[in-house]
């Protein structure tokens, strides 16, 4: 898709890109958004437009990502959004596929063993981002915005590049349904998981990028200002 601006009618956005709506729904924009454009829709919501034509861009096109914008704007802005990320992943994105995974499991005719060890693997996948999410709640982004505030964080800070694990274990499970899936199951039930999995790597993949090439940064220039 063609990149969005201020004056995009953000119905035209959803229309072309209906993976955007778990997106602005964590800004508190929902569907009936009428034929107003991105910029009205910032404005009545309290955002910053820049800011939210940033993320969109970011997510719906693989090739965009303005570092230095992105750099422009505080810690606390970008934290903001990532909390409500993982929120949506541990209140929504995971438990759905679980839930319609388990549907998926149960419809097959018993003899497939293949779905029993994938639900597995994902179950184990899932505790993965669990903990990760724990991790930057606990530690990671009190750390940076205390760090913003120019006080010490209260516990030591781990600035070791993100590992792609996530990304790649998603990866593994697509693949496993598109090779190794076997016997008799629902079909509509696993399209609706396979997609909810395509939707979660992509949503994870670009999330990373701006943990990994925007915060992290963010994180070692404050700490190196913290002790100069």
């Amino acid at each position: 898709m063609a990149l969005i601006y201020s004056n995009t009618k953000l119905c035209d956005v959803i229309n072309n890109e209906p993976s955007v709506i778990p997106v602005i729904n964590r800004f508190g924009i929902y569907l009936g958004t009428g034929d107003s454009s991105i910029e009205a829709v910032c404005r009545n919501h309290g955002l910053d437009t820049e800011f939210f034509l940033t993320i969109l861009n970011t997510f719906i096109n693989e090739s965009y990502f303005p570092e230095e914008t992105l750099m422009s704007f505080s810690a606390h802005e970008i934290i903001s959004y990532l909390i409500k990320t993982n929120n949506y992943y541990t209140k929504f994105q995971l438990p759905n596929i679980q839930r319609h995974f388990k549907l998926l499991l149960s419809s097959s005719d018993g003899n497939n063993n293949n779905l029993e060890l994938m639900l597995r693997f994902f179950e184990g996948l899932k505790n993965d981002i669990v903990k990760r999410i724990d991790s930057d709640t606990a530690q990671w982004f009190p750390a940076i915005i205390a760090m913003e505030n120019g006080q010490v964080p209260s516990a030591p800070l781990c600035l070791d590049d993100e590992s792609t694990t996530i990304e790649d274990k998603l990866s593994d499970l697509k693949n496993m349904f598109i090779m190794h899936l076997s016997g008799q199951y629902d079909l509509n039930l696993c399209y609706g998981v396979i997609v909810a999995i395509i939707t979660l790597e992509k949503d994870i993949r670009q999330n990373n990028r701006i943990r990994n090439r925007i915060l992290l940064p963010i994180s070692r220039s404050l700490l190196s200002q913290l002790y100069k």
